[in-house]
């Protein structure tokens, strides 16, 4: 009789436990934004014509600023964004489009950054434009760049904002990882963001 009642103690408890990890709130690694307007739409170059934000509304877009002679951020950020979604399997990374918006139209030209990004991931979309559109989508979206003098090798370096953008599948904001959020971080919130 003893056993029986901590056997049935000891069921009841790992049901909780298992009821509470199941049904927590999911804790997000980057930050989230409540914003009560859409994000803002642009128009930009990529290797096969223009690319808008609008044109993949109903997945999850990720945005990033960036450019392909960065020598370290960039790379790394888009090397962790591809494991992720290798990580989630095809079927799901297939719900989600990864672009990225470089900040260096001088010397990426949309083959160099269609070469660029698909070395990290097939999907993964490079696009651009003119300094001046470059100026109005990094401003609506809170992105610092200024170009830095280089090496003799270099030339010159872009200092940027490094975080990276999930907009949700109704073309809203909804959440910003910094630098340094990994794959798996990453892979967690946009396996939870796709069951919403």
């Amino acid at each position: 009789m003893k056993t029986k009642f901590i056997l049935a103690i000891a069921i009841f408890i790992l049901a909780a436990a298992g009821a509470f990890y199941f049904l927590r709130p999911h804790t997000f690694h980057g930050t989230v934004i409540q914003s009560p307007d859409p994000s803002h739409d642009f128009k930009l170059t990529g290797v096969n014509g223009d690319v808008s934000l609008s044109d993949y509304r109903g997945k999850l877009v990720l945005i990033y600023f960036g450019y392909t002679f960065c020598p370290d951020i960039c790379p790394a950020t888009l090397a962790n964004v591809a494991q992720a979604l290798r990580d989630m399997g095809d079927e799901k990374a297939s719900e989600i489009q990864t672009i990225m918006i470089s900040l260096d139209p001088e010397r990426d030209t949309p083959e160099k950054l269609a070469a660029y990004v698909t070395h990290f991931h097939p999907t993964f979309i490079g696009i651009t434009g003119s300094q001046d559109d470059l100026i109005t989508i990094t401003t609506l979206y809170g992105i610092f760049f200024q170009k830095k003098e280089g090496s003799s090798a270099t030339d010159y370096l872009i200092d940027h904002t490094a975080t990276l953008m999930v907009i949700d599948r109704e073309g809203y904001l909804k959440l910003v990882f910094p630098f340094g959020v990994t794959s798996k971080e990453i892979a967690e919130d946009l396996e939870y963001m796709l069951r919403q």
